[in-house]
């Protein structure tokens, strides 16, 4: 080949940039899919939470019908598992309950890797990670407990505008008479909500819910817990 022609041959383009952009591609792709993901409740576990797999369960459990809760007992309708209701009702994944905060979710992940968690361990329901309530839930986002139910995304309402809604129940749950309970007081995601008026008001259990609770026989599930 003569010089005229070496001058004349095109150049071949590199091919680093090429490759570093394609690797780049696959990386933002699978990062999207993975952030998606991340947000479903199998993500939860699939990934990070083996003792979740009886809460992902009870997420999957249909109203209407029978069920067990976290603890493997028996559940006459899933509807009182708010967890469920919720799904079907409002399309509700985990972390519509679980607050989304990146700082609490990395927190979460190396204590997961680490270990550090606390579980429910006896006989009976070893390894089931521990109740938590609304405050716990809300704590990460710095939201007050009943932020959790009720804002703009959930109900929209106010304490008193909740108690308006069950004003003709002979037994107002939602009626501040003796203490102001948190929402998760009586409605579980879990497990079968309960019936707090039930602790006093043994005929209150004449109003409950298919499914829920009276808190004696609550007592009696978390007395093995």
């Amino acid at each position: 080949m003569t010089t005229d022609e070496k001058k004349a041959s095109p150049k071949r383009p590199k091919k680093a940039p090429i490759v570093v952009g394609v690797v780049a591609a696959i990386l933002v792709v699978a990062g999207a899919g993975m952030w998606v993901w991340h947000e479903q409740p199998s993500f939860c576990g699939a990934i990070c939470h083996v003792p979740m797999d009886p809460y992902l369960d009870t997420y999957d459990a249909e109203p209407g019908q029978a069920a067990a809760d976290k603890w493997g007992n028996d559940v006459a309708d899933a509807m009182a598992m708010t967890a469920a209701a919720h799904r079907v009702d409002a399309g509700a994944t985990c972390l519509s309950c679980h607050t989304p905060v990146l700082a609490e979710q990395v927190s979460e992940g190396v204590n997961w890797v680490s270990g550090n968690y606390e579980v429910v361990l006896n006989d009976t329901y070893d390894g089931v990670l521990l109740e938590r309530g609304a405050a716990d839930l809300t704590e990460a986002s710095g939201k007050a407990s009943d932020e959790l139910c009720l804002n703009e995304a959930c109900h929209a309402m106010t304490r008193d505008e909740l108690a308006e809604q069950t004003a003709d129940r002979a037994f107002n749950p939602h009626v501040v008479q003796h203490d102001k309970l948190d929402c998760t007081t009586c409605h579980k995601a879990h497990r079968a909500s309960v019936y707090y008026c039930t602790k006093c008001h043994a005929e209150a259990a004449d109003e409950l819910p298919e499914g829920w609770l009276t808190m004696k026989e609550a007592g009696q599930l978390e007395a093995t817990a």
